[in-house]
């Protein structure tokens, strides 16, 4: 409805995610800068958390569109899976389709494979997204595949992604191994209130509009207040703002 009355070619606060209404505030241009490096020099564990809806996959997303051919990547975003089945997943998207009789017979493979990759001048990345949702046992799986290295170089990055009871997990004393190997921790704040305008700004003009002052400052204020400064949340409310009036007023809708 107020696509039409605001002259916009398409709707600015879908829930869906979309590369082409990227924007990235200053917490997550930190967080892909560290990524980045992650992966270019090889950095093996890197931990990133942020709470529901800060913009996690996104950056991540805008990670693996920025990857050059000479890096190779799986991302998991669904972790709740066997050992076996986790193994095979990685194995598979990676391009090893060989099956095996044993856990054994697969790491030699699997390792064999990653030393094959690396004289190849290729970079292999694993990104579990939501891995606060991984089980201790999944996790030292994660930690063995960590395991594969030369002498002086990780055969494998792996980047976990995940909320912030991920850090709590990974408190347990069964994952200390696994802790003391994450080289890089990063974690995502929320907008500030500039950002959040910079944000709404973005998505609009994307979207088609010519006029940068739909909202006031006092419903930005009002939406950074309601969303705390959270991305989803902000598409949240704009989405669902019931009329293009209460989108334009200094009053935010009843149903924020």
């Amino acid at each position: 409805m107020y696509t039409s009355f605001y002259n916009l070619k398409e709707k600015p606060f879908n829930l869906t995610p979309s590369p082409r209404f990227l924007y990235l505030g200053e917490t997550h241009k930190e967080a892909l800068a560290l990524l980045t490096y992650g992966v270019m020099e090889r950095k093996g564990f890197i931990l990133l958390t942020g709470e529901v809806g800060t913009g996690k996959t996104t950056v991540v997303q805008t990670l693996l569109g920025d990857l050059d051919s000479s890096v190779k990547y799986v991302s998991l975003s669904n972790p709740t899976l066997s050992a076996k089945d986790f193994l095979f997943y990685v194995a598979s998207g990676l391009g090893l389709k060989t099956k095996f009789e044993s856990k054994g017979s697969f790491l030699i493979h699997f390792e064999n494979f990653l030393q094959t990759l690396l004289h190849q001048q290729q970079n292999v990345l694993l990104i579990v997204d939501e891995a606060q949702k991984l089980s201790l046992t999944l996790l030292e799986e994660i930690r063995l595949l960590s395991n594969m290295e030369t002498a002086d170089e990780k055969l494998i990055n792996i980047f976990l992604v995940g909320q912030p009871e991920l850090n709590q997990k990974l408190r347990n004393d069964k994952c200390r191994p696994l802790l003391q190997r994450i080289s890089i921790r990063y974690h995502i704040n929320p907008l500030s209130v500039i950002e959040t305008e910079a944000y709404i700004k973005t998505r609009l003009k994307v979207a088609g509009s010519r006029d940068t002052k739909i909202f006031s400052k006092e419903v930005i204020r009002a939406i950074h207040k309601y969303a705390q400064g959270y991305p989803r949340m902000i598409n949240c409310l704009l989405y669902t703002s019931p009329s293009p009036r209460d989108l334009s007023t200094s009053r935010m809708p009843s149903s924020a």
